[in-house]
């Protein structure tokens, strides 16, 4: 099959859904099909107010027009609500043809913390963007429901997955967290607002707290918090040791979708704490066995976790297969010929 994948969040970026479109296009490749991808690092961009190392595709829509038409897929996915994703959305619209969304970010709670304006007020942009989808992936059931309650029910599940070869259980320790009085505990991710990293390093439990990322928050984060310990943006088997080298994994983000960093977490065999929210209550909540705590009072959540076994953690990990995920995608396409034949049935 061809298939065109358009995203506005591509490399440089560091996160869980580059990693995500990164990994499917991998698979999807390796599987026989042709995918053409669309994304920033093709155009001319600028950077995104607020913040800087997202760049925005500026200029985009002619060319993207163009790749389209000479690329002729059988089947759209548009990743993201960005510039690019307009473009290829307006381009489906125009002809007629089916294509399918992913929602991957809350975008009006994103917003709404960097405004202080009330998220509701952005909803309605996010719903237009989505609403002529034929399918829209999501990546749990709790949010397939909350955009069913904007007035999105055509969701499809397109879970996540993990290097299970990379990430697992008895991986040699991180150099620079060697010695760190312990319980050592770890966040991973970027150092934004929206992720609540404040709630962790305000968190009254002893031992050592470590931020393995970066963004536009770490550097008052660093002055406010001279104690912690801020790695910067790390990938590949040296994260795959930080993973290794912590106690607990906690994850303080209140409006994150799933939060990849998690599963790869379990799978290093590392439990999690968290809020009782989306995200930590589909994976933590929605484990068989118990592979870390969810409580309203992070400190509490974090004391808790650090009695889960880690080999429980290391078999819930081993639950995400990125053949599973690619599946789950390629289920989740729509192929022109083949939403023809049902509209016309």
């Amino acid at each position: 099959m061809k298939i065109a994948l358009i995203s506005d969040a591509w490399r440089p970026q560091v996160n869980g859904v580059v990693r995500t479109l990164e990994t499917t296009v991998v698979r999807l490749r390796s599987r026989g099909h042709s995918v053409e991808t669309i994304t920033p690092d093709q155009f001319r961009t600028i950077p995104c107010p607020s913040y800087p190392e997202i760049r925005l595709a500026i200029g985009a829509g002619r060319e993207t027009e163009r790749r389209l038409e000479a690329f002729r897929p059988d089947a759209i996915h548009i990743a993201t609500e960005g510039p690019l994703g307009w473009s290829a959305r307006r381009w489906c619209l125009d002809r007629g043809l089916p294509f399918s969304t992913s929602f991957h970010t809350r975008f009006p709670d994103y917003v709404a913390l960097r405004t202080g304006l009330p998220s509701g007020w952005f909803w309605p942009i996010v719903r237009r963007f989505h609403a002529p989808a034929a399918r829209i992936m999501v990546a749990t059931a709790a949010l397939a429901k909350e955009l069913a309650h904007h007035g999105l029910p055509q969701t499809h599940a397109w879970s996540r997955g993990v290097d299970l070869d990379l990430f697992t259980p008895g991986t040699l320790g991180l150099t620079a967290m060697a010695g760190l009085p312990r319980p050592i505990q770890l966040y991973v991710g970027r150092v934004a607002v929206e992720k609540n990293i404040d709630a962790f390093l305000d968190a009254p439990v002893g031992g050592s707290k470590v931020i393995v990322g970066d963004g536009p928050a770490r550097a008052q984060l660093e002055r406010r918090y001279p104690n912690a310990h801020f790695l910067g943006p790390l990938h590949g088997a040296e994260l795959a040791s930080a993973y290794a080298s912590a106690d607990v994994f906690v994850f303080p983000s209140r409006t994150d979708t799933f939060g990849l960093v998690m599963i790869e977490a379990l799978a290093a065999g590392t439990p999690i704490a968290a809020f009782p929210v989306q995200g930590p209550l589909d994976i933590v909540g929605g484990a068989s066995r118990r592979v870390g705590a969810l409580d309203e009072d992070l400190a509490a959540a974090i004391s808790l976790a650090l009695t889960a076994q880690p080999s429980a953690c290391a078999v819930e990990g081993r639950r995400y297969s990125w053949d599973a995920c690619t599946d789950q995608f390629l289920a989740g396409l729509c192929p022109f010929e083949t939403m023809r034949g049902r509209i016309a049935a």
